[in-house]
C-alpha cells in the first residue's frame, strides 16, 4: 500500500496514525480532520476544561513534535463528502480528489439537536469550539437547564453546579444514566446530584423553549410549565457521522457496519464512535462512544488493514466523574441482568455486579477503582459463555 487515508483527526484518527507507524508502515499517510485543532482529549470538555478554565495544552493529545515525528500529512480543516470504493477515491468538500490504497474511517459522532428552532443560548457539546463557547456563556448565565440525563448531561450539570450556578436537569427517563445502568445506580446518582443542589425534573418531556429578545429565557415542558434558564444545554444523544457515506456502498446502520475485525469493505476499516462492529465474544453488534475504545479499536483496525486477522474483543469500559463520585464500569449490563452489591451503597464506596445467564457480565465501581479491577478477569471468562439478549448495543 502506497497511501493510507485516515478520515478523522481526533483520538481514533491519531491512534490509527500511531499504529500504522508502530506496525512498520513507512509509506504516505493522509489525515482528513474536520476541526482546525490538533488532536485533543474530549472527556475533559464537560468537566475540568470548563470548571477549572483549563488551557488547550492541558487536553492536547501529544505535542507538535510528536505529530511531526509521525510524518503524516494533516489536511485540516477539511471534510470528506464522498467515497468511491471502486476507484479507491475520496472526494473532499473543496472538491479535491484523493486516491488511497487503505482507508480508516474515524469520523466520530455529532450531537443531536433539539427538534425545531432554538434561540440563542441553546447549546450542544461535542468539540473544543462548543466547550469554549459554553465556558464564555456560563459567565453570564446564573440559571442553567440541562436537557438529557445521560453521561454528558449529568457531567455538565455537576460542572455547572461546581462553579456556583443554579442547575436544573430535565429528562424523559426515570433516573440518570437509565440507558447505561440499573435503576438502583441511577437513583443513587440522582440523590447525590440533589445533595449538591441540582434540581432534577425526571419523566418530564420537553416541548420547546421560551425566549426574550431572541435569547433563551426558559425551557417549556410538555405540560406547559416553564423552567427559567439563561442557558440550556441539549444533551439528548448523538448520531454517527455517516451521511457522507450513504451512497458509497458501505453497509450503514447505527454507524458503519463492520465485521469482527473492524472491516467494512476490502481495504476499508472503521474505528471509534462511528464503528458498529460484530463483537465475537458477546455475539452481538456493539458501538461504543468512549475515548479508550477509540484508541484500542484504531490499533486493531490498523493491524488488520496491514494483514493481521485479529478480532476486536474488548471488555467495554467507561468512566464518569460527577461531583465527588467516580463511576467506572467494565462489561455490559443487559436489561434482564440481576444486580449484586459488594460493599455498602450507603458508604459511598462499593462495586455492583451484573449477573446474566449465570455469569458476571458487568461490574460498576462507585469510588472503588481498585476493587473494580479485580472483577475484570471474571468478565473476560464470562465472555466466552454468554450471548446477549440485545442484538445491537450502543454505549454512549
Amino acid at each position: 500500500m502506497r497511501t493510507v487515508i485516515v478520515v478523522g483527526g481526533s483520538a481514533a484518527g491519531l491512534a490509527a496514525v500511531q499504529s500504522l507507524r508502530r506496525e512498520g508502515y513507512g509509506e504516505r499517510i493522509l489525515v482528513i480532520g474536520a476541526e482546525p485543532h490538533p488532536p485533543y482529549d474530549r472527556p475533559p470538555l464537560s468537566k475540568g476544561f470548563i470548571a477549572n478554565n483549563l488551557p488547550f495544552e492541558h487536553i492536547r493529545l501529544g505535542e507538535q513534535a510528536l505529530l511531526d515525528e509521525l510524518g503524516a500529512e494533516w489536511l485540516v480543516p477539511a471534510r470528506a463528502c464522498e467515497l468511491d470504493l471502486e476507484r479507491r477515491m475520496l472526494r473532499l468538500e473543496a472538491d479535491d480528489r484523493l486516491r488511497f490504497d487503505g482507508l480508516v474511517v474515524a469520523t466520530g459522532v455529532s450531537p443531536l439537536a433539539f427538534p425545531g428552532p432554538s434561540p440563542h443560548g441553546v447549546y450542544t457539546l461535542r468539540g473544543l469550539d462548543d466547550a469554549e463557547a459554553l465556558r464564555t456563556a456560563l459567565a453570564s448565565a446564573p440559571r442553567v437547564a440541562v436537557i438529557g440525563t445521560g453521561v454528558l448531561g449529568m457531567e455538565f450539570a455537576a460542572t455547572a453546579r461546581k462553579i456556583g450556578l443554579d442547575v436544573t436537569v430535565i429528562g424523559n427517563a426515570p433516573h440518570p444514566l437509565a440507558r447505561q445502568f440499573p435503576a438502583a445506580i441511577g437513583e443513587l446518582l440522582a440523590a447525590r446530584h440533589r445533595e449538591a443542589g441540582v434540581i432534577l425534573r425526571l419523566n418530564a418531556p420537553v416541548a420547546g423553549f421560551e425566549e426574550t429578545s431572541g435569547h433563551v429565557s426558559g425551557v417549556r415542558l410538555a405540560d406547559g410549565e416553564v423552567i427559567p434558564a439563561e442557558l440550556a444545554l441539549v444533551a439528548i444523544g448523538s448520531k454517527p457521522n455517516v451521511d457522507w457515506l450513504r451512497s458509497s456502498g458501505l453497509p450503514i446502520g447505527d454507524g458503519i457496519l463492520c465485521d469482527a475485525r473492524c472491516r467494512a469493505a476490502p481495504g476499508v476499516y472503521a474505528a471509534g464512535d462511528v464503528a458498529s462492529w460484530w463483537h465475537s465474544g458477546y455475539g452481538a453488534r456493539l458501538r461504543i462512544e468512549h475515548r479508550m475504545n477509540a484508541t484500542e479499536q484504531a490499533g486493531t483496525a490498523v493491524k488488520n488493514l496491514l494483514g493481521a486477522t485479529e478480532d476486536f474483543r474488548p471488555i467495554p469500559f467507561m468512566w464518569s466523574d460527577q461531583h465527588d463520585v467516580k463511576l467506572q464500569s467494565y462489561g455490559v449490563f443487559p436489561a434482564s441482568g440481576e444486580m449484586e452489591i459488594e460493599g455498602d451503597m450507603a458508604s459511598g464506596r462499593f462495586v455492583a455486579l451484573c449477573h446474566h445467564q449465570g455469569r458476571v457480565v458487568g461490574a460498576l465501581g462507585w469510588n472503588a477503582a481498585k476493587t473494580l479491577r479485580q472483577s475484570r478477569m471474571r468478565l473476560a471468562e464470562a465472555m466466552e459463555d454468554i450471548r446477549l439478549d440485545e442484538p445491537t448495543l450502543t454505549f454512549a
